[in-house]
């Protein structure tokens, strides 16, 4: 396959705090690398990160870096060392980058914990706002049968995540939920406690993102800036409070809130959303067992493929708004105010 030497590419650069649509070369991948051919890339709110002063211990790159770490495409190049993966395949595939995928950490809690070391794609590493990339194969998978490429984009991030904040909560069928923050992760966090038969109470301070809500099955909606009573509206809807509430959010005062809205004993919250500053919550409650605090994340390349096919399985996908890639400055600033309804992505040709 005849393949270009160079590209475009929008990249962050820390010396003067701007995105810059760059032409950089086409990537060699390595022995353990797909060169994949970018079909759409995604926008999420971690990637802000690189942009923003943020808490979190998050490695970031000291040079011009393309951003993104959410996207699908069609490998169009493989490494010496890949049998698994053929020219030609649809795939999708997770960030972390040159870590060994075999510790305990990379198995067990996250690829970021690797025993060995790991850059992140998009943050340390080049990520997916450009037209090529190379990726871990042993990070990828090929599509379920059927599934387009630019509307698999989002799950690789979103999708994974919102799955597993859901399902790790391990609640059953007719249970309540709470989803907190129904935007690029909660609305599909939402359709996957529906899917999972969950009762689901979808909060928000969008009326936008609660109308999104609705449309992904949010049996009821609340804004807690309009409703200053909606914990107790809660706690009478659900008799005596939620089983859990899984938090999409980067907003710390929704932690500090979402306690009022639990059942006491063993009730659930979930962290997913990260804020900017650490969270603080109450000994007596933790203690007392009055809720558990739990925490989930994307990423493992070990529980990306459950989410996929569940996903393909009941048809769960990302309202997902496009925009050409020289476009990516207002996809950022549309997220920076709050104003984006389900998911912002790159379509390339």
């Amino acid at each position: 396959m005849s393949l270009p030497t160079t590209m475009r590419a929008q990249q962050w650069d820390p010396r003067d705090q701007k995105v810059h649509l760059n032409s950089i070369p086409v990537p060699t991948p390595g022995p353990k690398h797909l060169l994949v051919k970018i079909a759409c890339a995604s926008l999420c709110h971690s990637d802000l990160m690189t942009m923003e002063p943020n808490d979190v211990g998050m490695d970031l790159s000291a040079t011009p870096t393309t951003i993104g770490h959410e996207a699908a495409g069609t490998v169009v190049g493989l490494g010496s060392e890949v049998s698994d993966f053929k020219v030609g395949d649809k795939v999708g595939f997770l960030p972390a980058f040159e870590c060994c995928f075999e510790c305990g950490p990379c198995r067990e809690v996250t690829n970021l914990w690797c025993e060995k070391g790991t850059k992140m794609q998009g943050f340390s590493a080049d990520g997916y706002f450009a037209e090529y990339a190379i990726v871990e194969a042993r990070g990828a998978m090929v599509l379920p049968q059927g599934m387009d490429p630019v509307e698999a984009a989002p799950l690789f991030c979103a999708g994974v995540t919102a799955y597993h904040g859901v399902t790790d909560c391990g609640l059953k069928e007719g249970q309540w939920m709470a989803v907190i923050g129904c935007g690029g992760l909660g609305h599909l966090g939402i359709q996957y406690a529906k899917a999972r038969g969950l009762k689901v109470i979808g909060i928000d301070l969008s009326d936008d993102q609660l109308e999104e809500a609705k449309a992904c099955g949010a049996d009821h909606v609340f804004n807690p800036s309009k409703n200053k009573d909606y914990a107790a509206e809660v706690l009478k809807l659900t008799g005596g409070g939620v089983a859990a509430a899984v938090n999409f959010t980067a907003s710390a005062r929704s932690y500090e809130d979402a306690p009022a809205i639990l059942r006491p004993g063993k009730s659930i919250l979930m962290v997913v959303g990260i804020p900017q500053a650490k969270l603080s919550f109450s000994a007596m409650d933790i203690a007392m067992r009055k809720f558990d605090i739990r925490g989930s994340n994307n990423g493992m390349s070990y529980n990306m493929r459950e989410a996929i096919e569940f996903s393909a399985e009941h048809g769960v996908k990302a309202h997902l708004t496009l925009y050409p890639l020289e476009k990516l400055p207002e996809m950022i600033e549309i997220m920076h105010q709050g104003r984006t309804r389900g998911r912002l992505g790159v379509k390339f040709d």
